[in-house]
């Protein structure tokens, strides 16, 4: 190419992302560095690495790699990774909120943002919450701090116009952050959107093997990074060598993983929605859900996740016992499709029968004869 580059094609991407300039008999992605300390002579303001707690080279490789990925773009990213999801949703809500702020968070995203409100507020700090589907968290944004975005929101998959909350924000002098881990940086770029932190869980479909606990932060420039990056050093929250190491190795399948899985939760969507007892079966990419058209506008696919309500309690238990090719497990996003009942945690304003379902990569015409089976199987009690 004219330019030097190799191409921009996502496959491209993914493999090549965070990977160092390639030398004679040297391994195209360096192992694990397993290091507490280094050695240190002189000024450590000059040292590229000091302690273990602060940096490391594996740690450095990730966060090149997912910041060529998340970057608006031309523009460079600043990527910080984190021990989990959590870890790094705490550090752009913890560092950048103090007694007085007001913090408005999504009412029907992940339950664990109902404790962080509780410690938001035991900081000082004001929470507002409002619904993900129809842009309402614009009806309170006036004197916000900080906005929280997740769309595709979890469990239910509803979808926001990002650009439109972080312009509303930004007018208001709030900052903006957005939870990608339904999306991954494939699917939708936030900071592309105008928002100044995108935060994901990578134990999800960035790493997609149920083996790897991580989290990110991804933001425009260095100063927006640093307070993110000096709360991870402070509590620690840093990530192991091999779990980082790990996760980049899983980044060169990211896009073959993702496309897979985005054209078999649409076609386990459709063939849901053709049975009577299975009701409310959300999928950004169906045609006619209620999020879709804003996802066509802002999404470039749409996710592993599948929703759906089936009558009680008891038929979706029946129902996810008699899965064969689907295991019973909570998260999503990893090559092996899984499901539960969501309302089992509690947190999560759904029905009972409540299903969120991750579709894998397996063949789509076995997964959907599975779940086919499994409802006739449930139906009959």
């Amino acid at each position: 190419m004219a330019d030097g580059r190799l191409g921009d094609g996502d496959g491209t991407r993914v493999v090549r992302a965070g990977l160092p300039e390639e030398e004679p008999y040297a391994p195209p992605m360096p192992g694990p560095v397993l290091a507490a300390h280094y050695h240190l002579p002189g000024d450590p303001a000059d040292a590229p690495y000091t302690y273990g707690r602060d940096d490391n080279p594996t740690w450095a490789a990730l966060e090149r790699a997912i910041s060529e990925l998340e970057a608006p773009g031309d523009e460079a990213a600043h990527t910080t990774v984190f021990a989990s999801g959590m870890a790094a949703i705490s550090a752009v809500l913890l560092s950048r909120t103090k007694p007085g702020d007001v913090v408005v968070l999504p009412s029907d995203g992940y339950n664990l943002l109902v404790s962080m409100r509780e410690r938001l507020e035991s900081h000082g700090v004001t929470v507002r919450t409002a619904p993900t589907g129809g842009d309402a968290q614009l009806e309170a944004l006036d004197g916000a701090t900080l906005l929280w975005i997740e769309s595709p929101s979890n469990p239910g998959l509803d979808v926001c116009d990002i650009r439109r909350l972080v312009d509303a924000a930004h007018e208001r002098g709030a900052l903006v952050a957005v939870d990608n881990t339904l999306a991954t940086p494939l699917g939708q770029r936030p900071l592309a959107l105008g928002a100044d932190y995108s935060v994901a869980s990578g134990t999800k479909a960035l790493t997609g093997h149920g083996d790897v606990l991580l989290g990110y932060v991804t933001c425009r420039g260095p100063e927006p990074a640093a307070p993110v990056r000096l709360w991870r050093k402070t509590v620690g929250a840093v990530p192991g060598p091999m779990e980082t190491w790990l996760a980049h190795r899983s980044l060169a399948t990211l896009e073959l993983r993702t496309a897979r899985q985005a054209v078999n939760a649409l076609a386990v969507a459709e063939a849901l929605r053709e049975r009577p007892e299975v009701r409310d079966v959300r999928h950004p990419g169906l045609p006619g859900d209620p999020a879709h058209e804003v996802a066509v506008r802002q999404m470039r696919r749409f996710g592993c996740v599948v929703s759906f309500t089936l009558p009680d309690k008891a038929f979706a238990e029946r129902f996810l016992a008699a899965l064969r090719l689907v295991g019973e497990a909570t998260s999503f996003g990893g090559v092996r499709s899984t499901a539960e009942r969501r309302g089992r945690w509690g947190g999560d304003a759904v029905p009972e029968g409540f299903v969120r379902m991750s579709v894998g990569v397996e063949d789509a015409v076995d997964l959907i004869a599975d779940v086919r089976a499994a409802l006739d199987a449930a139906g009959r009690g």
